[in-house]
């Protein structure tokens, strides 16, 4: 019997598609399930394709080539840990495992010093794009032994989306590295999505603005430097009505957002490495907010605020939403790049961000032309500690400087709530300046609970008894 080049476990929607992927590009690929008959009825919706259907585990392993490559693409947490520990005994030394999910980088961490103990080798995959992007061509980032991505290169690129002919996949780093940049990527598709339902609320809210209207807006604004897959199925969104009722489906969509946890992750990591990332910690507690509905239905019953009546140059807002969402863009991509500079640092991952920033031109979910300048800038400054130290960015920020500043007021007048644009013109203004009011946190601190303090024109630590 002819051996499989790759095994896939776990047989979503995601899995299904991967497997797809990698079949239309020369590879026979055995596929496993815990459902058996989810395996059963995938193999038999797809006839003449090259699989290797394997009931069991055992014969799952036993059908591929050695050294075996074996990936897996279930919920994140325990079922990971338990299909791993139920792989390793059917396995010999050098043969590999992938864990193609959202895992937590620490489980991947973990997973990976166990395994090399054991002989095996292993990746912790991000794959990004969804299932479109899963079958058609993700932005891959696997993290683990060299010698371990040297095994699946091939295929990972072949299955890969292209940018100009480029693949959208790099090797990331050691260990953990490839599932903390997935990570990271979350957290600055958290901050982008926001920014933008920011931006279409006060467009709808205070100009009172048609779903043909927004549709029209953000269709001509994924023309320029805005463009993107978010921007353009945005674009999209707003022409779709539904069947039932005529109305713009948007419209009827409850305003609760779902979210599955990268996002969350992303800050609470970001607070261990004490890095500030406030645009992005502010779109996940958006969504947080937003499942909070009953409540915020009778609240606005009892709490009164301003009328939502824009009385202003309709055209001079829509323009001035448009820059600020650039800038915004351009600080809360800044707040991401800088806390993966941290976690290589922390991790000792070896991180290049410039090629990170490539990878994710095609495929994912933030894919954008706008990553091509930070691909540029980090090549020009391997170093670079912050995106808005860029000169190309520091001009476009100033350029759009006060087209963020006017939108946020024009928010916060008519009660419009941006917290995510007011975080990231914070996050702007904290950074560049040269003194900020932490002198008196730090008197506060001494002063409660002797903390002490260092002083601007001399040097040591000090103490002062406050009330002596």
């Amino acid at each position: 019997m002819t051996k499989a080049d790759i095994g896939l476990t776990g047989l979503a929607v995601m899995g299904q598609n991967l497997v797809l992927n990698m079949e239309r590009n020369g590879y026979t690929v055995a596929v496993h399930n815990r459902t058996t008959q989810t395996m059963r009825d995938f193999v038999a919706a797809h006839p003449g394709k090259k699989l290797v259907a394997c009931e069991s585990l055992k014969d799952f392993v036993d059908a591929l080539s050695k050294p075996r490559k074996v990936m897996i693409m279930v919920k994140a947490g325990a079922p990971v840990d338990s299909v791993i520990d139920q792989l390793v005994p059917l396995l010999e030394p050098g043969d590999l495992i992938i864990d193609g999910g959202n895992s937590f980088f620490p489980d991947t961490e973990r997973r990976s010093k166990e395994l090399e103990a054991k002989g095996l080798r292993f990746i912790g995959t991000g794959v990004s794009g969804g299932e479109e992007g899963a079958l058609w061509g993700p932005s891959i980032m696997p993290g683990g032994q060299p010698e371990a991505y040297a095994m699946v290169k091939d295929i990972f690129t072949a299955i890969s989306a292209k940018v100009d002919g480029e693949p959208c996949v790099t090797y990331i780093g050691p260990r953990g590295a490839g599932h903390y940049v997935k990570m990271v990527h979350n957290g600055i598709e958290y901050g982008d999505m926001q920014l933008i339902a920011e931006a279409y609320d006060i467009l709808h809210r205070a100009l009172d603005l048609s779903p043909k209207e927004l549709h029209d807006i953000f269709a001509e604004w994924n023309k320029g430097e805005l463009q993107s897959y978010l921007i353009e199925i945005t674009a999209d969104i707003f022409t779709k009505m539904d069947a039932e009722t005529g109305k713009p489906l948007v419209d009827l969509i409850l305003d609760e957002a779902q979210q599955k946890g990268t996002g969350k992750w992303t800050s609470q990591n970001a607070f261990d490495l004490g890095v500030p990332i406030p645009t992005i910690n502010a779109a996940v507690e958006s969504r947080i907010i937003s499942s909070y509905k009953e409540e915020r239905v009778a609240a606005s019953r009892v709490i009164g605020g301003p009328p939502v009546k824009f009385d202003g140059d309709r055209n001079k807002l829509i323009n001035a939403v448009r820059e600020a969402l650039y800038a915004a863009k351009i600080c809360s991509y800044a707040q991401g790049m800088a806390l993966l500079l941290a976690a290589s640092r922390e991790n000792d991952y070896g991180l290049k961000y410039g090629e990170l920033a490539a990878i994710w031109r095609g495929g994912c979910i933030i894919r954008a032309i706008f990553l091509n300048r930070i691909t540029d800038a980090f090549r020009r400054n391997p170093d670079l500690p912050n995106l808005l130290l860029d000169d190309g960015f520091k001009a476009d920020v100033a350029n759009r400087q006060a087209s963020l500043r006017y939108v946020v007021q024009t928010a916060i007048g008519l009660g419009i709530p941006c917290l995510a644009l007011s975080s990231a013109l914070a996050y702007l203004d904290a950074y560049r300046t040269e003194r900020l009011p932490a002198n008196l946190t730090q008197a506060q601190r001494d002063y409660f609970c002797a903390h002490t303090y260092r002083r601007i024109d001399k040097d040591g630590v000090f103490h002062t008894e406050w009330t002596a």
